[in-house]
């Protein structure tokens, strides 16, 4: 009979095991670390990144970000492919043996092989279409990113799986420092464009090494074994999806690169990447341990909607104060960001600003229709709001960035209300419940805004730019947290939250060791 690899089975109930309290307060001792633990990784990722934005912003042009940026958009499509959705699949089964997880790792060792041989095959269309051969060699190297990820997507999931988030969050900002050092380096050398290129691929070749390391698991040769047919199923549905709301999501960078050149959609993507990376940090880090903790609650609709409430509630209590500080502090931001020399991204970063709510609204849903084994309906919603976004973009390329930002922004605030109403169809999560877990964290950023607002003829008196926006955020968050912990009470949750970890986040216990055979 076939070893179980990395088994997380809490016994959550179900119609097969009853739950015990032991396993509902080991699954949440676990649950709470692992969301400290990756809050805090994806804190140090966050900066990080910030950093070498701040850094690299000054020592490249925005025709460098533009020409890579063109790279990324027209072959981003193939990295939803990269791991064919596998790693989610991994993941959310309740049980997997060693014969399928490595039946897997060699699926997507060769899918990154042949997703690198197709950009390589794509690389002078790109050339045509942007009018630019700089891209042929830039393509060819970005495409080197899928063999590595395809050889560390099912190391990564067992890690994930076995809710081992410290060591996966020391492994991506070993992986970041480094590519991050090797780009500044370069960028000081003057190599121009190419240290982005490598930034882009150090970091997963890095990221491959360190899971193989930690999870010293080597794969079996492939043998046909039960349940990967359908784990493939479960995998094409996820990267399906992808795919879709990828055409949505970048179609604003190809219309820009092809129609306004490298320099416009330079300006623009570090104005996107700015607006996006807090967020896309945030949803990471809950995401990744509130989707394997939802998995294991899938026959417990009860408790699956409590834990989800829960950590869209924490979600968003920080995601909306950072879409208030993006449109109230637009100026600052940019300038401290990324220099002066960047200032017309200040209007394309404030219109941007409400993609992020929206995106804080929507994305946590995709927690619940995977979990519960849902990827047709994570294809249905994608469906949806993928023609609305292109064309809010389309409708605004006339007007160059800033108006592609409009309709962008536009069209996914119209998508909020249809999307989460399809996709908590069919659980016990009510709009009732949605509502509640909005209204809290709304009404309290409404009041720091409100007080920054109010303190703003004071603030003009700051004249350096950073001390400012420090002070501005200050207000903001800090009434906000004020009145959200305090005259919302919800101090006793987080109190609750911080009580339910006991150890230190960075020490990892394994719960089973990977097998090393069958």
């Amino acid at each position: 009979m076939a070893t179980e690899i990395a088994i997380l089975r809490e016994d959550l109930g179900g119609s097969e095991v009853q739950t015990s309290d032991g396993a509902a307060h080991d699954l949440r001792q676990r649950t709470t670390r692992g969301a400290l633990v990756s809050v805090v990784g994806q804190a140090g990722n966050l900066v990080l990144r910030t950093f070498s934005m701040v850094i690299l912003a000054r020592l490249l042009t925005p025709k460098d970000f533009g020409l890579v940026g063109m790279a990324t958009a027209a072959t981003g499509f193939l990295s939803l492919i990269k791991d064919a959705g596998l790693g989610v699949a991994t993941v959310q089964q309740a049980v997997i043996t060693e014969k399928q997880a490595s039946a897997l790792f060699w699926f997507n060792v060769v899918l990154g092989v042949s997703l690198a041989a197709m950009c390589a095959i794509l690389a002078p269309l790109f050339v045509i279409f942007y009018g630019s051969p700089k891209l042929f060699w830039i393509t060819i190297a970005l495409g080197t990113c899928f063999i590595f990820n395809g050889a560390a997507s099912q190391h990564r999931a067992v890690l994930q799986r076995s809710m081992r988030f410290g060591i996966m969050a020391v492994i991506d900002v070993i992986g970041l420092v480094a590519s991050m050092a090797l780009a500044i380096g370069m960028a000081i050398a003057g190599s121009g464009y190419w240290a982005l290129v490598v930034m882009a691929v150090g970091q997963p070749a890095l990221c491959a090494v360190g899971s193989w390391l930690a999870t010293r698991w080597i794969p079996s040769w492939p043998q046909r074994t039960e349940g990967v047919r359908s784990m493939l199923m479960f995998g094409g549905k996820v990267t399906l999806s992808n795919i879709i709301v990828y055409m949505a999501y970048n179609t604003d960078k190809v219309l820009l690169g092809r129609f306004w050149g490298a320099e416009a959609l330079g300006i623009y993507g570090r104005a996107f990447t700015l607006s996006s990376v807090v967020n896309e940090n945030l949803f990471s880090a809950i995401g990744s341990v509130a989707f394997p903790a939802l998995s294991r609650l899938q026959n417990d609709p009860g408790r699956f909607r409590t834990y989800f409430l829960k950590g869209y509630s924490l979600f968003l209590s920080l995601v909306m104060p950072i879409t208030v500080a993006c449109a109230l502090f637009a100026n600052d931001i940019i300038l401290v960001m990324l220099g002066p020399r960047w200032h017309e991204a200040i209007g394309i970063f404030r219109w941007l600003a409400p993609t992020i709510i929206a995106f804080g609204l929507i994305n946590p849903f995709s927690w619940v229709m995977l979990a519960t084994g849902r990827p047709g309906r994570s294809i249905r919603t994608a469906l949806m709001i993928t023609p609305m976004v292109m064309l809010g973009c389309i409708l605004g390329l006339r007007w160059g960035p800033q108006g592609v930002a409009a309709g962008f922004s536009i069209s996914m605030m119209l998508a909020v209300v249809p999307l989460i109403l399809w996709a908590k169809h069919g659980t016990l999560i009510s709009g009732a419940d949605v509502f509640k877990a909005v209204i809290r964290p709304l009404l309290s950023v409404a009041i720091g805004a409100a007080a920054s607002l109010l303190a703003r003829d004071l603030l003009v008196r700051i004249h350096v730019a950073l001390l400012r926006l420090v002070v501005e955020t200050g207000i903001l968050f800090g009434v906000h947290l004020l009145v959200l912990l305090f005259v919302m009470k919800q101090k006793a949750v987080y109190v609750r939250l911080l009580r339910g970890t006991r150890l230190w986040p960075f020490h990892d216990r394994t719960v089973e060791a990977v097998p090393t055979g069958s």
